[in-house]
């Protein structure tokens, strides 16, 4: 069994993330890409799976994140681990227990990649979706990979969501894009959505241009 996708209006699209799957979930400056995560992360370990979260920046704001936006009363260790990293070059001990691997922000981790290494990097994930049942989320800053590695990340992963926020006559207007999905299956349109840093929700009727 999968992760729930718990999000409103989303989870009719894509309801869950299926198990042994790697999924590249994009965005620009917009908070909205981090929170999907976690609360992918939280649905995780209230199925009591196992959660590995890879981050570049500080590990207590992460617990914090977690700790009030999934209402936790004491800390979920030891059914989550947290790691720091400046930089990643290999899949190393994380995921190796299954459950739901995540890296928020993977292309800073993987900045200084080449090409070859990171294509390496990507299927080394793959064998491990394989080999231990484990779900992996990569959590990428648009504009941030190489032309090259972008496109290595969207064609090996089984999924793609992509976050995108444009001006519009009435201030920011916030959208979604699935070009690529499980079985083959894709969302060819913007998919409005709103985000207000503490609640993430999908308006199917609003049909953005």
């Amino acid at each position: 069994m999968g992760i729930p996708v718990e999000v409103p209006g989303l989870d009719t699209i894509i309801p869950e993330l299926g198990n042994a799957r790697l999924v590249v979930v994009e965005s620009g400056a917009d908070g909205a890409k981090s929170f999907f995560v976690r609360r992918l992360a939280l649905t995780a370990l209230r199925r009591e799976q196992p959660v590995t979260f890879v981050i570049s920046r500080d590990r207590g704001e992460l617990q914090q994140l977690l700790t009030t936006e999934g209402k936790l009363d004491t800390w979920a260790e030891p059914k989550i681990e947290i790691f720091e990293r400046d930089s990643l070059d290999t899949v190393g001990e994380y995921g190796t227990n299954g459950g739901l691997l995540a890296f928020d922000s993977f292309s800073f981790l993987t900045l200084d990649l080449p090409g070859p290494s990171f294509a390496a990097l990507i299927r080394r994930f793959r064998e491990l979706c394989h080999e231990k049942g484990t779900t992996i989320v990569l959590a990428t800053d648009r504009g941030m990979f190489e032309a090259q590695s972008e496109a290595v990340a969207m064609h090996l992963a089984d999924g793609v969501i992509q976050f995108h926020s444009k001006e519009g006559p009435e201030g920011i207007v916030r959208y979604l894009r699935i070009p690529k999905w499980m079985d083959g299956k894709f969302v060819d349109r913007n998919i409005y959505y709103e985000f207000d840093g503490k609640r993430l929700a999908i308006d199917l009727r609003r049909r953005v241009l």
